[in-house]
Parts: structure tokens; sequence; C-alpha cells
């Protein structure tokens, strides 16, 4: 499941990650996308590959084929969804949320849910972008957990 590689005679096992980045609200994501790296570093992790979609709505496809590579031990998800003049925010979050899990469950792989919102202006989503890093902390836990 993990990768092995030796540092100085010691043996570590690497974890590692996919990554989806939703492109919408990048201003907000880009900074999201730098915490969930700088974090999988502090933590030994690998992100093997990263997947830029274009909104949150688009995750679930995008993990779920992260989560079918022999190479890729989790996925974190990345994304913010801020509130407009209707319900549509809570209606991405919904599903988006339930269909994520979905993927976690068919591909027993660990796939974690870093997206900001629903529910938030726009100011609120950019104090959030600590959920990058929360999606990769969840990640590399549970796989630890799970071993």
């Amino acid at each position: 499941m993990r990768v092995e590689s030796d540092v100085e005679n010691q043996t570590t096992e690497v974890i590692r990650l996919g990554l989806v980045v939703a492109e919408f609200n990048s201003s907000v994501t880009t900074e999201m996308e730098t915490t969930a790296e700088e974090t999988a570093a502090d933590r030994d992790a690998m992100i093997n590959t990263t997947l830029s979609i274009p909104g949150v709505y688009d995750a679930p496809l995008a993990a779920d084929r992260l989560a079918r590579r022999d190479d890729i031990d989790a996925v974190a998800v990345i994304g913010a969804i801020v509130t407009g003049d209707t319900d549509h925010d809570q209606v991405i979050g919904d599903a988006v949320a339930q269909r994520l899990t979905d993927v976690s469950l068919e591909r027993d792989i660990p796939v974690t849910f870093g997206v900001s919102g629903p529910g938030q202006s726009g100011a609120e989503a950019r104090e959030r972008i600590e959920k990058g890093a929360e999606a990769v902390n969840a990640a590399v836990d549970m796989v630890e957990m799970l071993v």
C-alpha cells in the first residue's frame, strides 16, 4: 500500500496522496492547495498527482479516478463553496459530500473533504484556507489508522 524509502539507512513508509483542487474560487483554493502541500511535506507524505478541476461539483469523478490507482493511498479534495442568491451552494455541498463518501467506501480508500462551505461568504472562505491542511492531515491519519 505504501512506498518504502531508504533515508540514511532508515526505512520509512511514505504515504502517497492524490490531491483534487477545484479551480472555482481560485483566490481561496490556490492558498488551500499551498497549505495542503506544506502539510504533506511536514507529514512526510508525497503528493503523487494533483488534479485541477473546474469546480467542487466535479470532485467525485476526479477522486474516483485517483482512488482507482495503485500508486495512491488516499485522496484529499480541496474546494470552496460560497453562498449565492439561491440555495445552490447547499445542493452542491450535500451532493459532493455524499458522492465523495460513496467513492471512499466503494474503492476502500480514504477520500477526505477539505471543502469549506456551503453557507459562507467569499471573505469567510478566505478565512478557512486551513481546510487544505486539514484534508491532508485527515488523509494521512486515515491511512495510518487503517494499515
